[in-house]
């Protein structure tokens, strides 16, 4: 079985004074970092339309610029990116290369991305399930403006938060992130690293890493946007994280043996997906040009493995399922001035060797 308190643990035998400086430097050095994209992904899935309003397709994106069409008549994948996900993911477990993906998919002539509307590689997951204070130097910040949002306070928790949101929320690279008014104006952002399920996976299948990684179908992009003030209101999270617009997905997913990190500068470095993610994936947020959020997922307190185990505990994970691993410091709420989000802003969220995500606010 995976360890699920160590983190916490040392956290927790620290003393109070350490305790604070670890916190303060850890929120000085992610608003100092800066991200970088890298790389664009060999090969990535996407959901689009050729024209606003038109019928989504599905597309294999080479490079991050050539789309060709993956399902030319909508009879290949009757349900979508869901189909993609269950029939590619026991090739893509089993080692299948980027550039085998690509000799076996690409037909007919390519577009570039540019010229179609991409939309939520994903429109309709199955479950968005989310870790919340997943993060050190995440801990405190929004318990000090917001106190009693959780059980643990400004302390580690001792097994992962875990929480959902509506799929209802999720909307596409590009699309607008809605202020509900007269409902809330403490809307916030939180950009994250997220996993998708390839395969259903019965409770208790998951008890190891192997068996972890070996559900996992590829990575995207999850801002888990949040009203704070209904948040709190209803100490259930639920609700302040899923009002229509609140999930930004995308691009597009990147299968896990598609994913590659720069900063791997040695030829003899692991480059399986696991390696990667432990070694650590840079992500971070800029809202109008501002960085707010820079860290990277060798950070997490509960790694990748370690949340599909605990989730997989209670519930059979279906193809498709999302799993959004936690956001670093530099929220919105733990700025002072508050730096929520307000109409006519620009929010972008970036994971290294995946892309970035961009939505406008109104």
């Amino acid at each position: 079985m995976l360890a699920l308190r160590a983190p916490a643990a040392r956290f927790a035998r620290a003393p109070p004074a350490a305790r604070r400086r670890c916190l303060l430097s850890a929120r000085a050095a992610s608003t100092s970092a800066s991200v970088d994209v890298g790389t664009p992904p060999h090969v990535a899935l996407v959901t689009f339309e050729r024209s606003p309003g038109q019928k989504p397709e599905l597309g294999l994106v080479e490079n991050g610029h050539w789309l060709w069409t993956l399902d030319v008549d909508g009879t290949r994948y009757p349900r979508g990116m869901l189909d993609v996900i269950e029939r590619w993911h026991d090739a893509a477990s089993g080692g299948r290369t980027s550039d085998e993906m690509l000799e076996t998919e690409r037909k007919g002539d390519p577009v570039p991305v540019a010229s179609v509307t991409l939309l939520a590689p994903i429109p309709d997951p199955p479950s968005i399930v989310c870790v919340g204070k997943n993060y050190l130097e995440h801990i405190g910040e929004v318990d000090s403006s917001l106190p009693g949002i959780s059980a643990a306070g400004a302390a580690p928790p001792e097994y992962p938060i875990i929480f959902t949101k509506a799929p209802t929320s999720v909307v596409g690279p590009g699309a607008s992130i809605t202020i509900p008014p007269g409902v809330s104006d403490a809307i916030d952002y939180e950009g994250e690293l997220g996993v998708i399920v390839g395969r259903r996976t019965p409770p208790g299948v998951i008890v190891d890493e192997t068996s972890a990684w070996d559900a996992v179908f590829g990575f995207t992009i999850i801002n888990d946007v949040t009203a704070r003030d209904v948040q709190k209101q209803h100490q259930q999270w639920y609700l302040g994280k899923s009002f229509d617009t609140f999930c930004p997905m995308g691009p597009w997913i990147v299968p896990k043996n598609a994913l590659r990190s720069d900063a791997d500068a040695s030829p003899n470095a692991d480059a399986s997906p696991a390696a990667i993610v432990k070694r650590g994936v840079a992500l971070g947020t800029v809202v109008n040009g501002e960085r707010r959020q820079a860290s990277d997922t060798s950070a997490m307190l509960f790694d990748v493995p370690a949340l599909l185990q605990v989730v997989n505990r209670a519930m059979t994970l279906r193809a498709g399922d999302v799993i959004a691993t936690g956001t670093p410091a530099g929220v919105g709420a733990g700025m002072d001035p508050r730096g929520f989000l307000r109409s006519g802003d620009a929010c972008e969220v970036t994971v290294q060797g995946v892309g970035v995500l961009r939505n406008p606010v109104e």
